[in-house]
């Protein structure tokens, strides 16, 4: 099928990311989200962004003009109800996104393509609360998405080739890579990425290395762009111990048992860059590491 209008559940960091990408290449979009003011900082967000491509010769000022006339938001879901392809980019909850897909339900067209953003919880059974489980995907978006080349494609145990076929050409006209992943936990890079972290912050809880040797030790000896705690900070503590609790439920092995220092933290509301502490603290000029 042809796709042309995306509706976007989440104006949050994953949501404007996805809007940006979209509208750059060319799909009508409208975003949703239950709080106007997060429409409205989210459109500045793309904005800025789309003015660093442009000041950078990536983008050209025409196209960047174009793009932002492309993007529409309402707090109204149903409104995404017209969307050829909605992409569901709320919070990391599996309760959340079931009842947004029951809601969204009664208003969509028969041939729109329903998928989730998450980036760890059961593509077969979201899409299983739905009235078309052929029509689901996991559509699984890198942070920073305008930035990041890789997008997970995950099949559902009912989702049908024309669908996954569908978004693999959706991939391919946005200019980023599919990767096709089967329905297990975390999928494939956060299977991989977030026990890697979890790990580090065993090495930090273990006494073995302090924040600061432990991200130096893997930039510099693994070469990594940016240190493992550093990164979980990037992401969201919230949502690194999320993901591993859904890898510890899902496949019953303790090599999934997440940290309980990670644990700490989230109790404790230092959930890295967003709340400004994590396992840096991120109120002064420079970063400084906690522990």
């Amino acid at each position: 099928m042809d796709i042309r209008t995306v509706g976007i559940v989440g104006a949050g960091q994953m949501g404007n990311g996805i809007a940006h990408v979209f509208a750059l290449a060319g799909f009508d979009v409208k975003m949703n989200d239950i709080s106007e003011d997060a429409l409205n900082k989210a459109v500045a967000l793309i904005d800025g962004n789309l003015e660093r491509q442009v000041s950078r010769g990536k983008v050209s000022a025409e196209d960047k003009a174009a793009a932002m006339a492309r993007i529409r938001t309402t707090t109204n879901l149903h409104e995404l109800g017209p969307s050829d392809l909605i992409i569901e980019a709320a919070t990391e909850r599996e309760t959340v996104k079931q009842a947004i897909f029951e809601d969204l339900l009664p208003h969509i067209q028969p041939h729109t393509i329903l998928t989730s953003n998450t980036s760890s919880i059961s593509i077969t059974r979201l899409a299983s609360r739905t009235d078309r489980p052929e029509k689901f995907m996991g559509f699984h978006f890198m942070n920073p998405v305008p930035v990041m080349q890789l997008v997970e494609l995950i099949r559902g145990i009912a989702t049908d080739e024309p669908t996954y076929k569908a978004l693999l050409a959706v991939v391919e006209k946005l200019g980023k890579t599919a990767a096709s992943a089967e329905d297990f936990p975390a999928f494939i890079v956060n299977r991989i990425l977030m026990p890697m972290i979890n790990e580090a912050v065993y090495t930090l809880y273990e006494g073995v290395g302090s924040v600061k040797s432990i991200d130096e030790s893997m930039k510099l000896g693994a070469n990594h762009p940016m240190g493992p705690l550093e990164l979980a900070d990037f992401i969201g503590l919230d949502t690194c111990l999320a993901i591993m609790n859904v890898l510890h439920d899902g496949l019953a092995d303790t090599k999934y048992r997440p940290c309980p220092l990670l644990t700490k933290y989230v109790e404790a509301g230092w959930l890295g860059r967003k709340t400004q502490r994590g396992f840096y603290d991120y109120r002064g000029e420079a970063p400084v590491p906690t522990r």
